[in-house]
């Protein structure tokens, strides 16, 4: 992935950022700036600080295989941790209300019928701002009641620290995509075949988010596995484990 450098149109540090990236954070003051359009970042910058360090995620991620009951018993203590890398992963949230309305055939039970409805929800939706990561973001209950503004500061030493790929106006457009195919799903738990369905959203501002994820590698007995451990409230997001032989 190639590099290119620019300097801080805040504190002139050097500004390294990757192929791609739209949103990049200045390591130095943490300055914030569009790089496709060179301008400062205008838009509400949050921080979800974390609140582990290395050898605490390891003991959370020790204790999460203990309590598992399809893991060996013998997996926290075999497992060797390879690699224990602290990320603040960048995240979009589009604050949006969004009502669908749709009818359909109920045909499961008995003679068909038409069935209308509507579906009204609020949503903080989170978008993970990279596209050539994956992330599960629909498994990640994101604490956004403990953010704060964004501060360099915060940062803990070591941590590596990912730009955004996204912008505002695209992340808006893929949050009203999402929600469009959740609301179908939610209107064919009523309805067998839809008919049609429409959706109306009112969006609020989004905004940039940076997260604590630590990225836990371990291998046990030869195999590689991996944990996503929410570096905020010390919970596990999404983890691999070997499972037992009964």
């Amino acid at each position: 992935m190639a590099t290119e450098k620019v300097s801080c149109g805040h504190c002139g540090g050097p500004l390294k950022y990757s192929s791609g990236e739209i949103v990049v954070t200045c390591p130095y003051c943490g300055y914030t700036v569009v790089i496709d359009v060179g301008k400062p970042f205008t838009l509400e910058h949050a921080l979800l600080p974390s609140n582990f360090d290395s050898k605490k995620a390891v003991n959370i991620v020790k204790n999460w295989m203990k309590a598992s009951f399809i893991a060996p018993g013998d997996l926290s203590w075999r497992a060797k941790f390879t690699d224990v890398q602290l990320y603040f992963l960048p995240f979009w949230v589009v604050p949006v209300t969004a009502t669908s309305t749709y009818r359909g055939l109920f045909e499961r039970m008995g003679p068909r019928i038409e069935k209308k409805g509507t579906i009204n929800k609020r949503y903080n939706w989170v978008i993970f701002a990279q596209r050539k990561t994956e992330f599960p973001t629909r498994e990640f209950d994101i604490p956004l009641e403990g953010k704060m503004p964004y501060d360099f500061r915060k940062i803990p030493e070591g941590a590596k620290v990912l730009n955004s790929e996204i912008g505002e106006d695209e992340v808006i457009e893929i949050a009203k995509q999402q929600i469009r195919h959740d609301h179908e799903f939610l209107a064919k738990q009523e309805a067998d075949r839809l008919i049609e369905i429409e959706t109306e959203f009112k969006t609020g501002k989004p905004y940039y988010l940076h997260a604590p994820i630590w990225i836990i590698n371990y291998n046990y007995k030869g195999k590689n596995y991996q944990v996503l451990l929410d570096g905020s409230r010390g919970e596990v997001i999404k983890g691999d484990l070997p499972t037992k032989l009964f």
